[in-house]
């Protein structure tokens, strides 16, 4: 499994419209091709700080297929005005396993 982390800075005092568009958005990504987990964590030490953390089956599944999606258009339409910069999207494997 692949993971995008996106790091996403909103604007203040947005918080609760936020989390609440987030959560609105969560279809969107149960149906989206190669989808296997969501979330979203937010910073106890910065609180405009989130990270949205998202599964896929393979690198593709969100570069290709659901970025190129009808229903990415509807998650940056429910989201993006939130946004006080431009997220920072990486992918990243698990290379170990602790517990």
């Amino acid at each position: 499994m692949i993971f995008e982390i996106a790091h996403i800075q909103i604007k203040s005092a947005t918080h609760d419209a936020f989390e609440a568009a987030v959560a609105k958005a969560v279809p969107l990504f149960q149906r989206a091709r190669g989808c296997q987990s969501m979330r979203l964590e937010r910073s106890i030490e910065n609180g405009d700080a989130y990270r949205l953390v998202v599964g896929w089956t393979t690198l593709e599944d969100h570069t290709v297929h659901f970025r190129g999606s009808d229903d990415f258009q509807a998650w940056r339409g429910l989201v993006g005005e939130f946004f006080a910069t431009p997220p920072q999207v990486e992918h990243m494997n698990t290379v170990v396993t602790g517990f």
